[in-house]
């Protein structure tokens, strides 16, 4: 594993993500038009740890998709290395639905961007909204979260890499300089 410095502790996600699925059923007191998109890999993740969080306290049990947005990147032709598809699986309709958006890291907003692009050729949500575990700035298109786990300043050489047990063994959050 790479040198990192340590952002967030297993302990501090957990409460991070808790304290993030309260904010969300703040804004979405009914729950039954809300649906969860994960932006694959590592944000299908975090989306499925956040609908047991938010179906457990509401009573609701949440749409999950999962979106893969490879084929979507404006960069692709420009990559060292060609993107691994993931699946996408959104089994229900988008259309007239609140999507609430999930990522791990919010850096330039061209993912958000791209999974934007991706989520409209399934119809016309009503609203999309960001969630992202880690927000660490320097974007390159104007695009916010509405919710955001942990603000991190970093240079644009730095990367931060999030960890998580379903696929890495391990929760946590570090930056690599």
């Amino acid at each position: 594993m790479q040198d990192c410095k340590d952002i967030l502790s297993a302990g501090e996600m957990e409460a991070l993500l808790a304290g993030l699925a309260d904010q969300v059923i703040a804004v979405h007191k009914d729950c039954g038009n809300l649906a969860l998109v994960g932006i694959q890999r590592r944000g299908v993740d975090i989306a499925r740890r956040l609908k047991d969080i938010i179906d457990a306290r509401t009573g609701c049990v949440l749409p999950l998709g999962r979106l893969d947005i490879n084929l979507y990147r404006d960069d692709w032709t420009s990559l060292d290395v060609q993107p691994t598809i993931s699946q996408t699986d959104i089994p229900f309709a988008i259309e007239g639905r609140e999507i609430l958006l999930v990522d791990d890291v919010l850096f330039t907003g061209r993912t958000i961007r791209a999974a934007l692009e991706a989520i409209l050729d399934f119809g016309r949500p009503r609203k999309v909204e960001l969630l992202v575990l880690v927000d660490r700035g320097n974007r390159e298109l104007p695009i916010e979260a509405n919710f955001v786990g942990e603000r991190v300043d970093t240079h644009r050489g730095e990367h931060v890499n999030v960890y998580l047990s379903e696929r890495d063994g391990e929760d946590r959050v570090c930056l690599v300089a």
